[in-house]
């Protein structure tokens, strides 16, 4: 029998339709969050917002600043995946946790500040591209999260960032990465495109 993770990666495809008239539950849209937050981060800064966008109000929004994108609105929801440009003032609150775990050395918890903060202080390129990594790698977690309970994605990448920054009352340090459609696939959407071959991606040194 084939590795459930290995199906899922093999199997899986951008939906483009959507039925319409399934739901999810907020239990639902709440687990395919948790699991995404399960992608790794750097300094475990844990650096993005998913903001899921399901009311036929917030939808409609949505959809203007996707270019009229039908899949907006027929999804059950569609997530905002944010990445947030990474502050070392955070560092404390988030490694705390692996500290009382008894796991992490309290120590390392400014060490790992310093860090951060000597990162990407004064660097904003390192800076966005920090925030885009972690939302990247956290839609990549929701898309197969939602392929583990048979629901269909469609990652979008063709919306105005600026508009739905500004619909969706983004903060400065909010970058919207991509829009992620997760909902029940209906007939019609293509099966997976082919693939280049690994000769033709791969270098092995």
């Amino acid at each position: 029998m084939k590795n459930p993770i290995i199906a899922a990666i093999e199997g899986r495809v951008s939906t483009n339709l959507f039925d319409a008239e399934k739901a999810l539950t907020d239990e639902q849209i709440e687990e395919l969050t948790r699991l995404a937050t399960r992608a790794p981060t750097a300094y475990n800064l844990q650096n993005w917002r998913f903001i899921a966008v399901r009311t036929a109000e917030a939808k409609a929004r949505l959809r203007a600043a996707a270019y009229g994108q039908a899949k907006v609105t027929e999804a059950a929801v569609t997530y905002i995946v944010c990445g947030q440009l990474p502050s070392h003032t955070v560092v404390d609150g988030r490694l705390r946790p692996s500290v009382e775990a008894g796991f992490m050395p309290a120590t390392m918890v400014g060490a790992w500040a310093e860090a951060v903060e000597s990162t990407y202080s004064d660097n904003p390129q390192m800076q966005r591209d920090e925030a885009v990594r972690t939302a990247t790698l956290g839609a990549a977690f929701l898309m197969f999260a939602a392929e583990a309970y048979g629901l269909a994605t469609g990652p979008m990448v063709g919306f105005d960032p600026t508009a739905v920054a500004r619909q969706f009352g983004l903060a400065a340090d909010d970058i919207p990465v991509v829009l992620i459609a997760v909902g029940y696939a209906r007939e019609g959407n293509w099966p997976q495109k082919p693939r280049l071959p690994v000769s033709r991606v791969l270098e092995t040194l």
